[in-house]
């Protein structure tokens, strides 16, 4: 069954001011590691996740998008101790497409939007404690395992690429802001690890 995939990420005595700095950094790192370079949307959340949001723009895609930096700036105009960020980017995985209306069954890059939100430290009676100062929610974690496919030799390539990808662009990310602590875990609390590990038959 398919999960919600996240990493959270957290910085020794983060301040609020500084929270542009690392948005920033996470944010850039996506275009060296399957993603675009510029920024979707940027919305701002007062208080919790139930409220109406503060702020909001949609940019749009490709060379429509803002670089980073002009929208951690535009959203971090309302910097308050008890609002979150969040900003969607595109970052393209491999995605099975079946064969529909004659045309033969394909792999092929897919983008998807992933959320990068960062949290002020009062947002959601202090939801970062457990999320991170900065969480990537990735959506499904479907293109990590694809465990509806027949597992192939071009399944597993192809599932071994999206794996490689996610992995280089949680070390970079890690790395590019600072964060001394990293945290890949689901909504339904099942390792992804260990669920990849069963599916390519790699048990003690």
């Amino acid at each position: 069954m398919a999960d919600t995939l996240y990493l959270s990420l957290w910085y020794p005595n983060l301040r609020l001011a500084g929270l542009a700095e690392k948005l920033t950094a996470v944010l850039s790192t996506f275009a060296k590691h399957g993603g675009e370079a510029k920024v979707y949307s940027a919305t701002v959340w007062p208080v919790s996740w139930s409220e109406t949001a503060a702020f909001q723009r949609v940019y749009g895609h490709g060379e429509r998008g803002v670089e980073p930096r002009i929208a951690v700036d535009d959203a971090l105009e309302l910097l308050h101790e008890d609002y979150a960020y969040e900003f969607q980017i595109g970052w393209s995985l491999w995605e099975y497409e079946p064969g529909a209306d004659g045309l033969d069954a394909r792999w092929v890059k897919q983008p998807r939007l992933v959320r990068v939100v960062g949290y002020g430290p009062l947002f959601d009676s202090g939801a970062y404690e457990q999320d991170g100062h900065v969480r990537i929610d990735f959506g499904s974690d479907a293109p990590f395992l694809d465990e509806d496919l027949e597992l192939d030799a071009d399944t597993a390539k192809h599932v071994e690429e999206n794996v490689r990808q996610l992995v280089e662009l949680t070390a970079a990310v890690e790395k590019e802001s600072g964060a001394t602590a990293r945290l890949l875990w689901s909504e339904l609390g099942e390792s992804l690890a260990q669920r990849l590990a069963a599916r390519l038959g790699m048990t003690n």
